[in-house]
């Protein structure tokens, strides 16, 4: 099923205007907002428990949270205690980082596919509340279980760009998490070597996929969002502008693409509880065309 999202961009807006934003999407009736965790930000964590208790409805995704940062244990005991705190609203991702980033603090790896291949089966066993045994190249656990593991485990989501670790996503995640600034036949591509390698892993069940699309609405909304995406071959393909009708119906070619989730990222600092009520519109409008 099609769903709408939006984004907190911490690169255009502060974590002193987080709650502010978070009470504007759940008052405009937002099904999700999604945030990231890049060095030296906000924290990946800390924002989402915040945001979820400030909330009874919104979902909130972290697209995504570096592996490297982290010790897996840690990780797996962060999102179990917020996924018990505020059961079914949690989406939680993980990706390999920036690899300069991760350099600065220690935390560069030499094989970042190897990490993933390790790092998020273990997560998601762990979650599932299973008794953990690893003795891979990064992921190392002796006998380790979670005490208070969520009743449900959350999807576990990875981001993925490259042909080797959008396969290797499939193989191992519950949904991929694609970057901005690509066209729908590029996301097409991309969707169909996700789920073949799915299949291929022996893997059932749907493989969810989430792209954040540059979005602008309002006056001078094309100029805004072609700008933001600008340095590409056909700007025009890779944006979403217009008045949320508009962008509703844009939205259908990343659909037809494999696209489950579209995450509006507002193209420009703004009024962003004006980008989220329009995004919310967006969201009614996709859904009662889904229906």
């Amino acid at each position: 099923m099609t769903r709408i999202g939006a984004i907190f961009n911490p690169y255009t807006h502060t974590p002193d205007e987080f709650r502010d934003a978070v009470l504007a999407a759940e008052s405009s009736g937002l099904p999700e907002l999604w945030i990231w965790e890049d060095c030296f930000r906000q924290s990946a964590f800390a924002t989402v428990g915040a945001a979820l208790a400030w909330t009874e409805a919104l979902r909130i995704g972290i697209g995504i949270a570096p592996m490297p940062l982290r010790n897996i244990a840690a990780t797996a005991m962060e999102l179990a205690t917020v996924e018990r705190l505020f059961p079914g609203r949690l989406l939680p991702g993980v990706g390999h980082g920036v690899l300069d980033w991760m350099g600065q603090v220690g935390a560069r790896v030499a094989s970042p596919l190897t990490l993933m291949r390790e790092y998020v089966p273990a997560l998601r066993s762990l979650l599932a509340g299973d008794e953990v045994t690893a003795a891979g190249r990064y992921v190392t656990l002796d006998g380790v279980r979670l005490d208070y593991a969520p009743t449900t485990p959350p999807p576990v989501y990875a981001a993925a760009e490259g042909p080797k670790t959008l396969r290797l996503s499939g193989e191992v995640a519950d949904g991929t998490v694609l970057d901005s600034g690509h066209t729908a036949e590029e996301y097409a591509v991309a969707t169909a070597s996700i789920r073949e390698a799915r299949v291929l892993a022996g893997r059932g069940g749907h493989h969810d996929v989430v792209a954040y699309v540059v979005t602008a609405f309002g006056a001078d909304s094309e100029a805004r969002a072609i700008a933001d995406v600008g340095d590409k071959p056909d700007p025009a393909a890779r944006a979403l502008w217009g008045d949320p009708a508009q962008v509703a119906a844009g939205a259908q070619r990343f659909f037809d693409a494999g696209v489950d989730d579209l995450v509006l990222l507002p193209s420009s600092r703004g009024d962003i509880a004006e980008f989220y009520r329009a995004a919310a519109e967006v969201a009614r409008l996709v859904g009662t065309d889904a229906s």
